[in-house]
């Protein structure tokens, strides 16, 4: 089922191509431009950079192309994932047509640069197909209008999606998509950025940075990387107060192994709410089947296996060819309040430090935007989404619209003034975590399977919410603002950036 031995759940990418494993940064160094993060935004703008002959450093804490980028369903659509006609209203006619535009050059951009360095990676064009779902609130109609309105002329309604056992009922056909393995393509990214001059270091986690006159960045093993500018392509920028524009969410994923060439190639989301999107990826002697959805704010519910059974359930009554599920993982992705990315500089006090964040759903052409769009503003070449995706702007989203996940994210604060999970160590099993409250103290409790205890302080490092144990990926979410913790306290997913408090009696 893709699981690991620990039980983590894997993506189909990481279980189908080893990740990049670089060394680790075990000195200081100087360079023209420091980029955190080593995913599809960092990559590109790295690619970017060393084609203008800079000189490009890029971190990550974990593998290259490890972090949320291998967890994509790798979905490259201009169809935008909160819909056009709500873009349009959000931020008026002129920049939802240059939204869509800027998605649409990212997937030219992904297949130039494929081209260009002959990079093996499955890429396809394909059409998307936007389905009516029972309860569904969009509707076709004003997004036919609004993509014609953006320019978007192909955009049209037809009958049903050509996939031969499921009657979508009319949809909307967006032409020209296209798909591709995201890792095969960040493993000719980072093959054509050290061709290029440029250092990639993994295992090698950022602790702290600044700009001003003279930008740096820290790491946790005490190196220091000097540089002319900073890019911050993380999933969430380190060290930034984003988190109130940034709501986080878990999505979940199934492959399932299908006959080959048994489904049209296209891509497919749907108009529920949360949403679903298939797609299909092509091995050798069959096809595997990609649902994703069931999405939720992160550390808010535990419940992922049932989450992953209703995908496979929607995914058999549509594609009764399914065989069985061989894949199935979960993902972070940050929305926004007004469905477009935050790309550019990080602030005005802050003219050397830029910034690529909020995917949205759509991280694979967000990133790609990103990598175009600060490469540009570095090279000082103009741009033409500069404003659009400018990361100062003001929110655009109706009230009634933006409270809802203002709210979410600090009614779980009450946890602070409830009873823990349970009242002792011996009440949780093996396999199982829980927190222990000791008067006003908070313990993120783990025991393993051979019976070792973990604990933690609960108390995340942010803002002081109280964590939440994820039983799927066996991890301490944070149910405020997504900030996520492994089994020894240590982060995985800003914003937090340094580890649970440790605790110093662990005799419980």
């Amino acid at each position: 089922m893709g699981k690991s031995d620990e039980g983590k759940t894997v993506s189909y990418w990481e279980a189908s191509e080893d990740l990049l494993e670089k060394g680790s940064l075990n000195q200081s160094i100087e360079t023209d431009f420091c980029i955190i993060g080593a995913g599809i935004s960092g990559l590109t703008t790295a690619y970017l950079l060393t084609k203008a002959g800079k000189r490009v450093v890029v971190i990550d804490d974990g593998a290259i192309g490890g972090g949320t980028t291998s967890r994509t369903t790798a979905h490259l659509s201009n169809a935008l994932d909160d819909r056009i006609y709500r873009v349009e209203k959000w931020h008026g006619a002129e920049k939802a047509k240059l939204a869509v535009d800027a998605h649409t050059r990212a997937i030219g951009e992904i297949e130039r640069i494929i081209e260009t360095e002959k990079i093996d990676c499955d890429f396809l064009r394909v059409d998307g197909f936007l389905i009516e779902a029972a309860g569904g609130e969009d509707d076709l109609n004003e997004e036919l209008e609004a993509a014609h309105r953006a320019g978007f002329a192909e955009v049209e309604l037809v009958e049903r999606a050509p996939v031969k056992d499921f009657d979508t009922g009319k949809c909307l056909r967006f032409p020209r998509q296209g798909q591709f393995h995201i890792l095969k393509y960040l493993s000719g990214l980072a093959k054509a950025i050290e061709q290029n001059g440029g250092k990639l270091f993994s295992n090698t986690r950022a602790i702290e940075w600044k700009g001003e006159d003279a930008p740096e960045v820290k790491t946790a093993s005490g190196q220091t990387i000097r540089a002319k500018a900073i890019v911050l392509a993380t999933n969430y920028p380190i060290m930034s107060k984003m988190f109130a524009k940034l709501p986080a969410y878990r999505t979940y994923v199934i492959g399932a192994r299908i006959p080959k060439n048994s489904i049209e190639k296209c891509l497919i989301w749907d108009t529920a709410d949360p949403y679903r999107y298939v797609r299909t990826q092509p091995e050798n002697d069959y096809d595997i089947l990609i649902v994703g959805g069931e999405d939720h704010r992160t550390g808010q519910e535990d419940d992922g296996d049932e989450r992953f059974q209703r995908l496979w359930q929607w995914a058999q009554k549509r594609f009764p060819m399914a065989e069985k599920v061989l894949y199935k993982w979960s993902g972070q992705f940050f929305e926004t309040h007004d469905g477009l990315a935050f790309i550019g500089r990080f602030s005005g006090s802050e003219p050397n430090v830029y910034l690529i964040t909020g995917d949205s759903g759509m991280g694979m052409t967000h990133g790609t935007i990103g990598g175009m769009l600060v490469s540009d503003l570095i090279l000082g070449r103009a741009n033409p989404f500069t404003e659009v995706f400018e990361p100062s702007r003001l929110a655009t989203q109706s009230i009634t619209e933006a409270v809802p996940e203002i709210i979410s994210s600090t009614a779980p604060y009450v946890d602070w003034i409830t009873g823990g999970g349970v009242s002792s160590a011996e009440e949780i099993k093996p396999g199982e975590g829980a927190i222990i409250s000791h008067g006003t103290t908070k313990i993120a409790t783990y025991r393993d399977e051979n019976g070792k205890l973990y604990q933690r302080s609960a108390v995340c490092v942010h803002l002081g919410c109280i964590v939440r144990f994820n039983s799927l990926e066996k991890t301490w979410d944070c149910p405020c603002h997504g900030s996520r913790y492994g089994l020894d306290g240590h982060p995985i997913n800003a914003p937090a950036y340094k580890p649970l408090a440790e605790i110093e009696d662990s005799s419980n």
